[in-house]
C-alpha cells in the first residue's frame, strides 16, 4: 500500500533508554511528535494523517516518546530528568543525521518541539498542535491535572474529561507508572522564547479545545504564526481528517 509506515525502529538515546520510530513516505524530512498517553500510531498513523503529509513528498519520522508506545518505559524517576523528552528528540535528529527538516506535535509533542526550538533545535518549519500559550509557558496546570488522573485511576466520575483521560489510556496500554515520571520532565518556555521563534509556525487546534490554553493567542506570540482551525476538542480533533489536512498544506507551501 502506498504511503505504509515502516517497520518500528530503535536507538538508544542520551542515557541508554530505547526510544522507537516509525517513518512513512521519501522526501523532505518532517519530525512529528504525539501527545501524552498517546503514541505515534495512534497520533499520526490510525486517522491517515502522516499518509496524507506522505502523498505531498514528505518523509513523516514519528517517534514514540520514552513511557510510551514501544520506547523504554522504565519505572526509576532517574529516567525522567527535567527536559528528558527534548533531549530524546534532540537524540533522534541526530541519529538519523537530519539538517535541513520540519518539525512539530501534538499536545505534549507541541511541548516538546517548544523545548527542542528553545535547546538549539533549528527546523525550517515549526507546527504546534494540540496547543496553546499557556500550555508552553505554565506547564504546572496540565502536569497536576495528569497527576490527578494516574494517582486516582478508577475513582473517576463516568463522562468527565478525568475519566476520558483515563479510558484512553486504557486503549493505549499506558504504563501509568513511567507515565507519572514523564510530568517530571516538563520544563516552562519563557514568553520570551515563544516570541523568538523565527520559523515560519502553524498553529493548528481544535475549535473546541481549550486544553493547553488559546491558540490563537499562542499564533499571535509568535513572530511567523498562522491560526488553523479544525473541528472537535482535545482528544477528538485528532481523530478528524482536517488535522492531517491542515499539516499537509502547510508543509506543502
Amino acid at each position: 500500500m502506498a504511503h505504509s509506515p515502516t517497520e518500528t525502529q530503535y536507538f538508544e538515546s542520551f542515557d541508554g533508554t530505547r526510544i522507537a520510530w516509525r517513518e512513512v513516505g521519501e522526501g523532505r524530512p518532517v519530525v512529528l511528535i504525539h501527545g501524552y498517553f498517546s503514541d505515534a500510531k495512534t497520533n499520526w498513523i490510525r486517522y491517515g494523517h502522516a499518509a496524507k503529509i506522505a502523498a505531498n513528498g514528505f518523509r513523516v519520522i514519528m517517534p514514540d516518546l520514552r513511557a510510551h508506545g514501544e520506547s523504554g518505559k522504565p519505572h526509576g524517576l532517574e529516567a525522567y530528568p527535567a527536559d528528558a523528552l527534548t533531549q530524546d528528540g534532540h537524540a533522534l535528529v541526530a541519529h538519523l543525521g537530519l539538517t535541513d527538516y520540519d518539525l512539530g506535535g501534538y499536545s505534549l509533542g507541541a511541548r516538546t518541539t517548544s523545548r527542542m526550538l528553545a535547546t538549539g533545535a533549528t527546523p525550517r518549519r515549526v507546527i504546534f498542535s494540540g496547543m496553546g500559550l499557556a500550555g508552553l509557558t505554565q506547564t504546572s496546570r496540565r502536569a497536576g491535572h495528569f497527576r490527578n488522573i494516574l494517582t486516582k485511576l478508577g475513582e473517576h466520575v463516568q463522562g468527565t474529561p478525568e475519566w476520558l483521560a483515563e479510558a484512553f489510556l486504557k486503549t493505549t496500554g499506558g504504563d501509568p507508572v513511567a507515565l507519572l515520571g514523564i510530568l517530571e520532565t516538563f520544563v516552562d518556555t519563557p514568553i520570551e522564547s515563544v516570541k523568538a521563534i523565527q520559523q515560519p509556525t502553524l498553529v493548528v487546534c481544535g475549535a473546541e479545545d481549550q486544553d493547553n490554553g488559546s491558540a490563537p493567542d499562542l499564533a499571535a506570540a509568535l513572530p511567523h504564526g498562522e491560526y488553523v482551525e479544525t473541528p472537535g476538542g482535545h482528544m477528538s480533533a485528532v481523530v478528524k481528517p482536517e488535522l492531517g489536512q491542515a499539516i499537509a498544506d502547510f508543509l506543502a507551501r
